[in-house]
């Protein structure tokens, strides 16, 4: 019994390497907006200092997704 590739499988690794990279990214960023916004709901006199916070964890979630698309062209995959 002979078996043929009906899909031919064409890229690299690491376009799915990024793409796994980037879940992580997207749902930290979604957890640090969300509980920033329950905080402000909860002590709306502090939304200024809050959202700065916010920023900052916002920034360093998407190094992340920055270094997760570095990665690839570091080790050639």
């Amino acid at each position: 019994m002979d078996v043929t590739n009906i899909a031919e499988i064409t890229g690299s690794l690491g376009v799915v390497g990024y793409g796994l990279a980037a879940i992580g990214p997207g749902v930290g960023v979604g957890l640090v907006v969300s509980k920033t916004i329950e905080s402000i709901a909860r002590q709306p006199e502090l939304a200024a200092r809050l959202q700065v916070t916010m920023w900052l964890g916002i920034a360093f979630t998407e190094a992340l997704a920055l270094i997760g698309l570095a990665t690839p062209f570091i080790f050639g995959v």
